[in-house]
């Protein structure tokens, strides 16, 4: 039996890239999957694959810049699946450009997003968790959490900033609840498709195209700690290629 048999999982940004191959993963190995993103379409297509392989998923369709849809997503779990051992706070957006091209919507959409849709995910999951005595939050930063590059201030102060939530939260969180900072670097999915300023998106891509791991990676990183025991708390995991600067 996998040590996955019968935990219950929340990942947001389920639709796509790390969120899809992560939930594709922990179902093969025998967990129950709840699935946030905004793309209802794409989640449903996500839940069937995994049903049709014998594995268990519902969808919630989630904003994570909305704290009400986080809390319908916990709750959904809850209910539904009569507990939640685990949430991946995984929605994050990146639309990077140099600070010069004053780009405040896509600084906002960033705060919104990686920032506040984390803090969202944990107000809605910590009431659980504490009422449950047990509980896992992961969320998921970035290599440019540990560095800054040109054009991606705005990103990194973002992934910064969820570090430092997530080892506060560790250090608040007591002997019941496990907290997991997962940083990836440069992974295969159209995370560079979404930068405004077209000079990066085109080094972006070529980076990706000629260096990038899989997402699958990411999804065996997550996997790992979950798996660890109730009394050992895997804090943080640095991933990256190892062609990457």
């Amino acid at each position: 039996m996998s040590e996955l048999d019968g935990r219950v999982v929340a990942i947001t940004g389920a639709s796509s890239g790390i969120g899809a191959r992560t939930a594709l993963l922990l179902a093969e190995r025998g967990a129950t999957l709840v699935l946030g993103a905004r793309r209802a379409d794409r989640l449903a297509e996500l839940a069937e694959r995994i049903t049709r392989a014998g594995g268990h998923a519902l969808c919630v369709p989630t904003d994570v810049r909305r704290r009400d849809d986080l809390v319908g997503l916990v709750g959904s779990a809850v209910q539904r699946c009569g507990k939640l051992d685990v949430l991946v706070n995984n929605a994050g957006v990146g639309p990077i450009s140099p600070l010069d091209e004053l780009r405040v919507d896509d600084w906002d959409e960033m705060v919104d997003v990686n920032i506040k849709g984390v803090l969202h995910g944990i107000a809605a999951a910590l009431p659980v968790f504490r009422a449950q005595g047990f509980g896992h939050i992961i969320n998921t930063a970035s290599t440019a959490g540990h560095t800054v590059a040109p054009s991606m201030a705005v990103y990194a102060g973002t992934k910064f900033a969820v570090r430092a939530i997530s080892e506060g939260l560790r250090q608040e969180a007591g002997d019941g609840l496990r907290v997991t900072v997962v940083s990836p670097g440069f992974v295969a999915t159209d995370f560079a498709d979404a930068a405004a300023n077209p000079e990066v998106r085109a080094q972006l891509a070529e980076t990706r195209d000629r260096i990038a791991i899989a997402p699958e990676a990411i999804a065996r990183a997550i996997a790992f700690a979950i798996e660890q025991p109730a009394d050992v708390d895997v804090n943080e995991i640095v991933i990256r290629p190892t062609a990457q600067a």
